[in-house]
């Protein structure tokens, strides 16, 4: 059973360490802390979306990346990212972290959500088995599609979600689809 209220890393705005905190704390307070986005990318440069469940303790029934979630306090950064990928989207595959940004956003319910949140690429071919108590529904989306979704509904999106995938596409990402055999 997983610990509903885990010890999170709190963070000052350059991802230095200053000590734990609750996870809902952190989310009650507006603690600045330590978070991962993963993008999964297919080989025809899609992003595999989730879109939350709608039992989350905060944006539940909005599409987002395909995985997000903290490191647990005495967990690197890419371990905490395979341990969430697996629980929630039900695979695994290379990952590797590319950028940080801090964001703060007030969210449903009254929490505030103000992370430095690490955005984590990796690449997969196949069907995910995601966890239902985590994700109400995923999909396999070309980015200008998406880009087309963020501009009509910015709403049905996760706060996170833009910077991050803005951020993704200032790099040049994704990656470039593989041409056919």
């Amino acid at each position: 059973m997983r610990d509903s209220d885990p010890l999170l890393i709190a963070v000052d705005e350059r991802d230095r360490e200053t000590g734990v905190v609750r996870k809902m704390t952190a989310h009650r307070r507006g603690i600045l802390h330590r978070a991962f986005s993963i993008f999964v990318f297919d080989e025809a440069g899609r992003l595999l979306l989730q879109r939350r469940a709608g039992g989350k303790y905060h944006s539940g029934g909005l599409w987002s990346n395909t995985c997000c979630s903290h490191p647990r306090a005495g967990e690197s950064l890419i371990e905490a990212a395979h341990r969430r990928l697996r629980e929630e989207m039900g695979f695994n595959c290379p990952l590797r972290a590319v950028f940080g940004f801090v964001y703060r956003a007030t969210l449903d319910s009254g929490l505030v959500e103000h992370e430095f949140d690490h955005v984590v690429v990796g690449r997969f071919q196949g069907v995910p088995a995601p966890d239902a108590r985590e994700v109400g529904g995923w999909k396999w989306e070309r980015v200008p599609a998406i880009q087309s979704q963020l501009a009509d509904d910015p709403r049905a999106f996760t706060a996170w979600f833009k910077p991050a995938l803005d951020g993704l596409l200032a790099r040049g990402l994704p990656p470039r689809a593989h041409p056919r055999r």
